[in-house]
């Protein structure tokens, strides 16, 4: 299968888990256990698979953010609530956001035609979870009952597969968290200040991470991020890295199953963003 294949299919239902962390239903059910703000919901629920682990361990599977804005988060998740009541309450979030963006249709064959072939797809990558350790904790909670669920759940494995793979490949290339997101911003797919921001890392933080690239030859000594050809090159051999490491779990359903998964997928994708579950 080539490696894009996963690519795409991965993107077309990328929607359908990252809504996730932006649904209102989501933040409501983290209030109502003892959550504090959005961003104990979201480390905690994310996390909550792991167990109440340390913030360290946070820090090294989430890759990104700034060692104080986890430290906040966690273990403060955990004097809140358990991570079996974080973990019920995100799944009955899900449940009401897919709810409120679908409407009769969440009953509807294809979400469950799209679901069986989700879980497929899930289930190949869970015989593979060694160097995946996100991954690997959500792949050992129960499989909900509802099509739409069992979409929900098994598109969030999908995700964290690619993810965990996407890390590996990440600290491969020598980036550590701040310098991957300034990399992410030299492609122009998000602005540097979202990233920044949303990460919590200070302007000092943010242009020694850019002057560090800048030495390393990974950006060019321009004002702007901009790569080098060789920085070009380096970042396109983390994605396609990504992309190789991802493809084991897609290719049992191979290029039919696939572009059907897409198909599927792409109907509850529309329905989660004309919903506005995204922000």
């Amino acid at each position: 299968m080539d490696p894009l294949t996963a690519r795409r299919t991965w993107r077309s239902l990328e929607p359908i888990h990252g809504m996730i962390y932006f649904a209102p239903e989501a933040q409501k059910a983290y209030d109502a256990i003892g959550l504090t703000g959005s961003r104990e919901g979201y480390f905690g629920s994310r996390a909550a698979a792991m167990g109440a682990v340390p913030a360290e361990v946070v820090m090294a599977t989430f890759f990104n953010f700034h060692p104080e804005l986890v430290r906040r988060a966690v273990p403060a998740a955990w004097a809140a609530a358990p991570p079996e009541a974080i973990l019920e309450a995100r799944l009955s979030a899900a449940g009401a956001a897919l709810r409120r963006a679908l409407g009769e249709e969440i009953d509807a064959p294809e979400v469950g035609e799209a679901a069986a072939l989700a879980r497929r797809a899930a289930e190949t990558a869970a015989e593979r979870p060694e160097g995946r350790p996100l991954f690997a904790a959500h792949a050992s909670l129960p499989w909900p009952e509802d099509p739409h669920l069992v979409l929900w759940h098994a598109q969030t494995l999908l995700r964290e597969f690619r993810g965990d793979a996407h890390v590996a490949a990440l600290t491969l290339e020598g980036l550590d968290g701040v310098e991957a997101l300034v990399v992410h911003a030299a492609t122009g797919e998000v602005a540097a200040s979202v990233l920044q921001s949303s990460r919590a890392w200070s302007d000092d933080e943010w242009a020694a991470a850019v002057e560090r690239l800048r030495r390393r030859g990974i950006l060019d000594g321009s004002s702007s991020l901009t790569f080098t050809e060789v920085g070009r090159e380096r970042r396109q051999w983390v994605e396609d890295r990504t992309d190789a490491l991802s493809v084991s779990a897609y290719a049992g359903l191979g290029d039919e199953g696939c572009a059907r998964l897409r198909e599927l997928g792409r109907v509850v994708s529309k329905a989660v963003i004309a919903a506005g579950l995204l922000g």
